[in-house]
């Protein structure tokens, strides 16, 4: 029989070790192996296949199923809710900028009439813009 500690042992250890360890996790995002881009670029037929395999076996559902919505809500509560304020502060420049093509299609765009309150014609001035951002959605991702 192979010898192994136990599971309470190794995730004790893997608790207490590995936050002292975030000077390793910078040096290693500071000097990567392997530009991240070019890597991930590489492996795209990789992830293609893994998740169509994934997909047809059905492990998507039955991963939702094993870890239930109290896992997903104690994640939420206990990681998310600490770090949502600081994320958002550092994606300012990135939200920005992913934004700024669809902020411009909008003003851009110029809407139909508008008709009285609940006029069906209103309608039109949606489409308007859904058309103009799924355009812009379209050039963004050829």
């Amino acid at each position: 029989m192979a010898q192994i500690k136990s599971a309470d042992r190794i995730s004790k250890k893997y608790a207490e070790v590995t936050p002292q360890r975030a000077q390793e996790y910078a040096d290693g995002v500071a000097n990567p192996r392997t530009d991240w881009a070019t890597a991930t670029k590489a492996a795209e037929e990789n992830f293609k296949t893994g998740v169509t395999l994934a997909a047809n076996a059905g492990r998507f559902g039955r991963g939702v199923l094993k870890a239930g919505s109290a896992k997903w809500l104690k994640g939420a509560k206990e990681k998310g809710t600490a770090r949502f304020g600081a994320g958002v502060s550092l994606a300012k420049d990135a939200y920005q900028q992913g934004f700024e093509p669809y902020r411009s299609a909008i003003e851009g765009t110029t809407l139909p009439p508008r008709y009285a309150r609940r006029d069906p014609r209103n309608l039109q001035r949606v489409v308007a813009i859904a058309t103009r951002l799924g355009q812009v959605k379209d050039s963004a991702t050829k």
